[in-house]
């Protein structure tokens, strides 16, 4: 595989990590009640659209396609949402769910940077290693809703 592909693949990882963000808080900011947390929801919002906007410049720059999460991923996402909180919409559990998702994150970063450290762009690695971070930070913020 060519260091283009690469670049692509790590790319678009990064974009559709931060889009299931997006769409993920934009839900639970419905869902949730407590307006300290509400303000911590958004200011991860802006964080992960921003994340999310540098990762379309970045492949639009290349000249990659962006590949999106699909209708089913949202679908799937929006309904396990709906399903987690039916029975239990309090801050605690909301907390609990953002954690176990950032914790996701967090691995399948490392994992991509281990996997592309030595064949993608800096830059791309760079843009990788800022969303693993911010990862990490969301797991932090939200320890004292659990």
């Amino acid at each position: 595989m060519n260091e283009t592909n690469h670049n692509a693949e790590l790319l678009n990882f990064i974009y559709q990590n931060s889009q299931m963000g997006v769409d993920t808080i934009t839900q639970l900011l419905d869902i949730a009640a407590d307006e300290t947390f509400k303000k911590h929801l958004r200011a991860q919002l802006k964080e992960y659209r921003s994340i999310h906007d540098k990762a379309a410049q970045m492949l639009e720059t290349n000249g990659f396609n962006e590949e999106g999460l699909s209708a089913f991923e949202k679908i799937r996402t929006y309904l396990m949402i709906n399903f987690q909180t039916l029975n239990d919409d309090s801050t605690s559990h909301i907390a609990e769910m953002l954690m176990v998702g950032s914790n996701m994150g967090v691995i399948d970063a490392i994992k991509n940077i281990h996997k592309y450290q030595d064949k993608a762009e800096p830059d791309i690695l760079e843009l990788m290693e800022h969303l693993k971070k911010f990862e990490e930070s969301n797991v932090e913020r939200f320890k004292p809703y659990l």
